[in-house]
């Protein structure tokens, strides 16, 4: 057994076999063979095998005319180990005796001997792991070939195992077989982490490298409360952790029950609860969870999900299909919020050194303003089919706002020669996520119809702190009393200018904040559909006047861990049974 130590992004716990895709994008399952199909398996390998060997060999020549024979020599290296008579045995008593696949078999003995050398001391030996990666990969492109399944294609119950996973990569996960993933880097925040809180499955990230140390099939815990991964757990510990899922579901059942009950607190504060979303099918379970309305509707997966710009018919026809499934509730639509490095249908960027402070969200909608006009003009559209507003993404000035207002108008002008109907008096705003926004809020006021403070970037900024390094993660926290500081200012300046405010981050999601946010003032929360049952039990459970008073004792804290634990000690109060 192997327990790694991460950061919960998800919570929930997950138990199930490994599927590990590696940087190459390989699914390698444990797969059994028919007694009839053994040397057929090995005649594979043994082609594999061979053609690995002068695929080496030519890497060899190459690189022995460019550099000479010492760097030649590497490949020599590479081709004496494929070819070790030893390694071969192995890999054939593996198909022969255990009817494994001859792709298991390869990562499975590969990944051991890996493992030998990276135990011991010296970089020479790590560099010969590295050496047995590398033969590992080749042997696995020959026997994959064309077979190399995606995400999009699993077919089965899985946990994910991953150094890192994209944007589009998590977006194509199916929940239903998905039961939880883990990756290697990451911290809280990242896409990754968003799109596991919204599909409502366990994650965590940050573990550091150990891959090398599961193969496919095996048995792995993800727990999403703790930000622990756990490696063929032993009885005892599967035993621990299915209790703890039983546990899971029965309280799951009491937060069902929720679903057509009131958000409001005890003493009569009715709160908007709101949905966060990733996709149009989506909907059905935030209507289930017993939402008022979409707070955020994160637009760009469909730039994710195909291979080339979406039409205006393709995002008129996902915005349709959310404005009428919510049924006259608000849809809030944000538009596109992601950098140009990780959307590879956008031309790259000339010198993106620092992607979270270069060309993203706004600024690259402002860039390629004949996409970004297309997508405002399908939200137009959208807005014959329900109460649709647009949300425009990390605003950091006032001309950004209104750069981005000029090419609205734009568009609604399109629509109007073209005698395409809209609702002219769409509702207009905008995400609260840097510094510089909320020092500027008594402005943007009067520019705006609404505001979403979004804490994954606010934190991210206004701590210095790259949410997706694994590095520096542990500084990355809502609970920082400068965060907490600039969601009040947010809150009291929208208040002073009469503008409604929502928060769409991952704390809003997080019951643990649940009390701190209703006292700092805020009315409106906009949640994973996921979390939703949560929020609302601990909103039901407290009263404005504990909220209030809760606030004013995080407002002296000095440090996040003083915030965190006084936060727990006030939940665990009010609720005992709730997973903190």
């Amino acid at each position: 057994m192997l327990r790694l130590q991460g950061i919960a992004v998800s919570p929930g716990v997950a138990i199930g076999e490994a599927l590990v895709v590696d940087n190459e994008g390989f699914r390698i399952p444990r797969r059994f063979l028919p007694r009839d199909a053994i040397d057929r398996e090995i005649a594979r390998l043994t082609k594999a095998i061979d053609e690995t060997t002068a695929e080496i060999n030519e890497s060899r020549r190459r690189i022995t005319e460019r550099l000479g024979d010492d760097y030649g020599s590497i490949f020599s290296a590479h081709a004496q180990m494929v070819n070790d008579r030893k390694l071969r045995q192995e890999l054939e008593e593996l198909i022969r005796d255990r009817h494994y696949s001859a792709e298991y078999s390869v990562s499975r003995v590969l990944r051991r001997y890996a493992k030998v050398f990276q135990s011991l001391e010296g970089a020479y030996m790590a560099e010969r792991a590295n050496d047995i990666f590398d033969i590992e990969k080749r042997l696995l492109r020959r026997l994959l070939g064309e077979k190399r399944e995606e995400l999009a294609q699993v077919s089965s119950e899985v946990i994910v195992l991953a150094r890192n996973l994209t944007p589009s990569e998590t977006a194509a996960m199916k929940p239903e077989f998905t039961r939880g993933f883990a990756t290697e880097t990451g911290g809280p925040g990242s896409h990754t982490a968003i799109v596991a809180e919204g599909l409502g499955i366990p994650a965590v990230v940050g573990t550091g490298a150990f891959l090398s140390d599961v193969s496919g099939g095996e048995m792995v815990i993800i727990d999403g409360d703790e930000g622990l991964v756990i490696l063929r757990p032993d009885e005892e510990t599967l035993a621990r952790y299915r209790h703890e899922v039983a546990e899971q579901k029965t309280l799951a059942a009491k937060l069902d029950e929720l679903s057509d009950k009131a958000c409001e607190t005890l003493d009569g504060q009715r709160i908007q609860l709101l949905g966060n979303i990733e996709f149009p099918a989506e909907t059905k379970l935030c209507l289930q969870r017993g939402v008022d309305g979409i707070g955020l509707y994160r637009t760009e997966f469909l730039f994710l999900t195909g291979d080339s710009i979406p039409t205006e018919e393709q995002h008129y026809a996902a915005y349709r299909e959310v404005a009428a499934a919510m049924q006259g509730r608000p849809v809030v639509m944000r538009t596109l919020d992601l950098g140009a490095d990780k959307l590879p249908l956008f031309p790259a960027p000339d010198d993106e050194r620092n992607p979270f402070l270069g060309l993203r969200s706004i600024r690259l909608a402002l860039k390629h303003v004949d996409i970004f006009r297309l997508q405002l003009r399908a939200i137009l559209r959208a807005t014959n089919d329900g109460d649709v507003r647009v949300m425009f993404p990390l605003v950091s000035n006032l001309l950004e706002l209104r750069r981005a207002r000029m090419v609205l108008a734009d568009a609604m002008e399109d629509l109007e020669e073209e005698g395409v109907p809209f609702n002219r008096d769409i509702k207009v705003g905008m995400m609260v996520e840097v510094p510089s926004a909320v020092v500027m809020m008594e402005r943007f006021v009067d520019e705006v119809d609404f505001f979403s403070i979004g804490t994954n970037d606010l934190v991210q900024y206004t701590l210095a702190v790259d949410r997706s390094n694994k590095d520096v993660a542990s500084l990355y926290t809502s609970a920082d009393p400068a965060v907490i500081r600039l969601v009040k200012m947010a809150i009291d300046a929208a208040d002073a200018g009469g503008k409604p405010i929502s928060l769409c981050g991952q704390m809003s999601g997080a019951p643990l904040y649940t009390m701190l946010l209703l006292g700092l003032g805020l009315r409106s929360l906009s949640v994973t559909p996921a979390a939703a049952p949560e929020v609302k039990r601990v909103v039901r459970s407290t009263t404005m006047e504990h909220c209030q008073c809760v606030a004013e004792r995080v407002l002296t804290l000095e440090s996040a861990r003083d915030v965190k634990t006084y936060l727990r000690e006030e939940l665990s109060k009010l609720l005992p049974d709730q997973p903190i």
